[in-house]
């Protein structure tokens, strides 16, 4: 099953930030992709094939 997820969209990431919460935007797509936590907003970047394996769930997309 194949996880699809654009720029803007929410997500949840299989484990939690830092923060306590595992929510994210996606902000930035290419081979790498910036992902922002909806807590804290601290941004990271990582490899699509490394986000892919994080990824838990698709949620929606952000109204901006």
């Amino acid at each position: 099953m194949e996880k699809v997820y654009k720029l803007g969209s929410h997500v949840i990431m299989k484990k939690p930030h830092a923060c306590k919460t595992n929510e994210w935007i996606v902000t930035r797509m290419g081979v790498d992709i910036k992902i922002k936590c909806k807590n804290c907003n601290r941004e990271i970047m990582m490899d699509r094939l490394e986000f892919e394996k994080k990824l838990k769930k698709v949620i929606g997309e952000t109204n901006e």
